[in-house]
């Protein structure tokens, strides 16, 4: 109940707010969300497995997000950002994935 409260808390401030990414930070945002939602799609499963720990998912959340983001740093330090960046989100779709089809066989039993 306290997620969904944050959740709707979130948006409304974000609606309200309308907050902007500086130039020089929007290449990450992309990144970013997608390493977010591996953490949280990771979480779910590991809730529905019943071995979710809050600090594992704290920790999973912000290192996921900063790793991705360091990793396209990097990348773009090198003149290779956009392929890094692919790279990125390439292995952490095949996670999102991964935890989505164990998901739904945990909820459906298929």
């Amino acid at each position: 109940m306290i997620a969904l409260l944050g959740l709707v808390v979130g948006v409304a401030l974000g609606l309200v707010l309308e907050p902007t990414v500086p130039p020089g930070l929007q290449p990450y945002l992309p990144i970013a969300v997608v390493a977010a939602l591996d953490a949280v799609f990771g979480a779910v499963r590991a809730y529905l497995d019943g071995r979710f720990d809050d600090k594992v998912f704290v920790i999973s959340f912000v290192s996921n997000v900063l790793i991705a983001a360091l990793i396209v740093f990097v990348g773009d330090q090198l003149g290779v950002g956009s392929q890094l960046s692919t790279g990125v989100i390439v292995v952490l779709g095949i996670r999102i994935f991964s935890n989505a089809a164990a998901i739904r066989r945990h909820l459906f039993h298929a």
